[in-house]
């Protein structure tokens, strides 16, 4: 795995990942059906982290803007870690755990060993046929906002919109 930043319109590398019930959620099994929203974050109960998700959950209908898509948060946390977390904070969407480090390096979300051995902070919003419509690292210490990840899930929606009113100017 090489943890290079991936590009719009990349095929998004899939994963099977234990979430913080023990149960495998694979990526492909949202093909043709759903967006997916993946929260890239270090670390369960750090500030910034902590307070991201206290933000976010709240907000969860506004971030994912209609039913068709999903979110997950995702770290390298354990899956027990994750349970005790979404629990004390009420967070309402999944917790997804890559022990192995697998995943944030196919999404080039990998901090690196030193000095955490922990994800980046970023977002990833892969459209239903598979494809990332929406990749951003931020710093470590920046906060995303409900704002910032709802234009992020909306953003393919607006490429259709804008393809099918084209569509109609040409018609």
């Amino acid at each position: 795995m090489d943890n290079k930043p991936l590009n719009v319109g990349d095929t998004a590398p899939d994963f099977e990942l234990m979430n913080q019930d023990q149960k495998i959620v694979r990526l492909r099994d949202f093909r043709g059906k759903k967006k997916v929203m993946l929260l890239f974050y270090p670390m369960d109960f750090s500030p910034v982290c902590t307070e991201e998700h206290c933000t976010f959950g709240p907000a969860i209908d506004r971030i994912r803007a209609d039913d068709d898509t999903v979110v997950f948060g995702i770290n390298a946390d354990h899956p027990f870690s994750h349970a005790a977390f979404k629990k004390q904070y009420n967070i309402p969407y999944d917790l997804l755990s890559d022990t192995s480090r697998n995943t944030l390096k196919a999404y080039g979300m990998w901090m690196g060993e030193h000095p955490f051995n922990c994800s980046k902070r970023g977002t990833v919003v892969i459209d239903k046929e598979g494809k990332v419509a929406f990749y951003q690292e931020v710093e470590r210490a920046t906060r995303r906002t409900v704002e910032d990840l709802a234009k992020a899930a909306a953003i393919e929606d607006q490429a259709i919109q804008r393809q099918n009113e084209g569509g109609a100017a040409h018609a």
